[in-house]
């Protein structure tokens, strides 16, 4: 189910404060990066991304390829940082970047 307008705004306040928590370089999305992205949405839901590539539509390429391996949703994308978000039907609100801000 897509996110709403309302949703989108409220998670792009709460991911203006994050700080990235993976990194894709040139190598793309290897086994190791899909499996960080695998844990960090399980953990926190909502995760900001860093793409270390110099061209745009490679950036716009792996974003969509990232959102289509991790199940995930693009809430914002902006230069090298990519915001993505999956709901967690078990999640941990101490881990959980939208519970904790939410508050």
């Amino acid at each position: 189910m897509p996110l709403t307008n309302e949703q989108k705004k409220q998670y792009k306040s709460i991911g203006h404060h994050l700080k990235p928590v993976l990194i894709v370089s040139e190598n793309g999305l290897t086994e190791g990066v899909q499996a960080e992205l695998e844990r960090a949405l399980n953990d926190h839901e909502l995760i900001k991304v860093q793409l270390r590539i110099t061209e745009r539509d490679d950036r716009c390429a792996l974003t969509d390829e990232l959102c289509r391996i991790g199940g995930c949703e693009l809430v914002q994308s902006i230069g090298k940082m990519a915001l993505i978000y999956r709901k967690n039907p078990k999640v941990n609100k101490q881990l959980s970047n939208v519970h904790r801000f939410q508050s």
